[in-house]
């Protein structure tokens, strides 16, 4: 009896501890809403069954393991959502949710990156995924390091973000920052390469753009420039006639600036620098030949060889010639010949001539257009002070407009030249330094004011003609086509008489009589005198009556009978 008592009493004892254990299972199991690991138990086509410490295993849905399906005794992280028939409802994609967003939540806080994908292009900027159905916006400005033409070609790049702002208002909308953290990373491996690479070492680089002086060179996220002069130790018209865009090319770095971020790189520095040995090949006065390069408004540039380029500056085409556009004498890709005039080989420069392969005509134009030398030219260019005429070809003699008529006061040459006009003239004067010959027409023939200042010497008289009436006198032109000047003080002797009234009697083309004062052949001029003329005569008159009272011997006609008849 004694023993059945005791059997009865373990037995309730063991029961009484089964039930004990039971009740702190169920107060230590799962609740919903919790993280839960277990240990992956089955794999079915539907479902994984993990084993998380309840009374039976969790169900997760197959498909909600993006990545890589786990295996039997994997360890994985779920979210209890709750019971079911089955048993516990598990999901891992809620757990994997639940984590990245205290992740996010970290990175923020902690000034780390996260990963994500660009998938849509919204208003002023980017969604972003960060993975387990987050959202995120990316401005347009903080997406990348350089201006984005086309925001479409974003789509679809992963990448790390910066969070640079969260907002809760019972879910997470983080604002995100690539451009940040493209910038840190191209400073990295910018300061990594400012660090390791020396100058003369060989990199390598992608073309990534150009410009007007020379193309941008992708260096891994940062830039070095290869400069139009860096690409051959010749002339380089066109940066992309030696690189194309996207293409890989091998370079050397010629200069380095941390303090600037400035990496100059180089593909001419692969090869030898010509100039040294220019003064083995080259030398002043020696004649060299070329192919033109390139014009400018002073020159042209004459390649010697693939790194000697020299310029022949526009004084330096033609003796004779003036050259207003080195277009006009030569063009590019043409061969042409030059003497080198000079060169300094730490400038990389060579002072070229055209001018000079040829005999200069100036050396002997003393000679031949020796001053009084007869010529006959045509006229080539008109100006307001004269006329050019060319005597041969590039020997042009400047005729002035004083020099073209001995008798006509020529205000503009055209009036009396035009262009392809042939004349004949006489050297006046000659300078080969200077290089200029004047020359004049009325030279040609014989000078006029001569003839007159022989045939009427200051007081002689004649008959002229008024050619023009001014305010200071008027204007009368001799028999043989000379004007002299009647002066208003030399127009009347009479006192009670002004300049106007006396000037009002005449005209143009009058006749009238003059006296000679004064003739200056040198000067082309000449004084007349009405005033004088009239005395003259007035004198001839006294005389010639004097003569005839002397010649009848009678005294009785005075002098002053004459002036009562003059008067009357």
């Amino acid at each position: 009896m004694e023993e059945m008592e005791v059997e009865k009493e373990e037995a309730q004892n063991s029961m009484s501890n089964f039930e004990t254990q039971l009740d702190a299972y169920d107060f230590a199991a799962p609740q919903a809403g919790q993280l839960v690991e277990g240990t992956v138990v089955q794999v079915t086509d539907d479902y994984v069954y993990v084993d998380i410490g309840d009374k039976s295993e969790g169900l997760i849905a197959r498909n909600e393991f993006t990545d890589e399906l786990p295996k039997e005794g994997d360890k994985v992280q779920a979210l209890l959502t709750g019971h079911n028939a089955h048993g516990p409802v598990l999901s891992k994609r809620k757990a994997d949710s639940k984590k990245y967003l205290k992740e996010i939540q970290n990175a923020w806080k902690e000034k780390t990156a996260v990963d994500g994908t660009i998938i849509k292009v919204v208003n002023s900027g980017f969604e972003v995924d960060l993975g387990i159905d987050k959202m995120a916006f990316l401005p347009i400005s903080q997406a990348d390091v350089e201006k984005i033409d086309k925001p479409e070609s974003l789509i679809g790049v992963r990448s790390k973000f910066y969070v640079e702002r969260l907002y809760s208002d019972n879910k997470l909308n983080p604002v995100v920052n690539r451009r940040k953290y493209l910038t840190e990373a191209v400073d990295t491996k910018r300061d990594e390469f400012f660090n390791t690479v020396q100058i003369g070492d060989t990199v390598k680089g992608t073309v990534k753009s150009f410009t007007s002086f020379g193309a941008f060179i992708d260096l891994g996220g940062f830039d070095g420039l290869l400069h139009i002069n860096d690409m051959s130790w010749g002339h380089v018209a066109r940066p992309k006639d030696f690189v194309k865009k996207g293409q890989e090319i091998e370079l050397k770095v010629i200069r380095l600036d941390p303090a600037e971020k400035r990496i100059n790189l180089s593909l001419k520095h692969f090869s030898e620098d010509p100039w040294i040995h220019f003064e083995e090949k080259y030398h002043v006065n020696d004649i060299v030949e070329g192919k033109v390069t390139k014009l400018t408004e002073f020159g042209a540039f004459v390649e010697l060889e693939e790194g000697i380029e020299g310029l022949v500056h526009i004084s330096e085409f033609s003796w004779t010639k003036k050259i207003n556009k080195p277009g006009d004498m030569v063009s590019v890709g043409q061969t042409v010949k030059a003497m080198i005039l000079g060169y300094d080989i730490q400038a990389g420069r060579v002072s070229l001539g055209f001018k000079q392969t040829t005999e200069n005509p100036w050396d002997s134009i003393g000679d031949k257009y020796a001053v009084g030398t007869k010529v006959h030219g045509k006229v080539v260019k008109i100006t307001n002070a004269g006329a050019f005429v060319s005597l041969e070809d590039g020997i042009d003699a400047f005729l002035h407009a004083d020099d073209i008529s001995w008798t006509k006061k020529v205000r503009h040459p055209g009036s009396e030249l035009a262009v392809d006009q042939e004349i004949d003239a006489v050297v006046i004067e000659c300078d080969p330094q200077a290089h200029k010959v004047k020359i004049g027409v009325k030279q040609a023939t014989e000078n006029p004011w001569k003839v007159f200042a022989d045939e009427y010497k200051p007081g002689s008289t004649f008959e002229g003609e008024i050619t023009s009436i001014t305010d200071f006198g008027i204007f009368v032109k001799a028999p043989n086509g000379i004007e002299g000047l009647v002066n208003k003080s030399n127009l009347t002797d009479d006192k009670d008489v002004t300049f106007e009234d006396a000037v009002a009697k005449y005209k143009v083309g009058d006749k009238v009589n003059v006296y000679v004062v004064d003739v200056k052949v040198e000067k082309e001029q000449a004084a007349f005198s009405v005033k004088e003329f009239k005395k003259k005569q007035q004198r001839d008159e006294i005389s010639q009556y004097m003569s005839t009272s002397n010649d009848e011997g009678d005294g009785a006609y005075t002098l002053g009978d004459m002036l009562k008849s003059q008067k009357n």
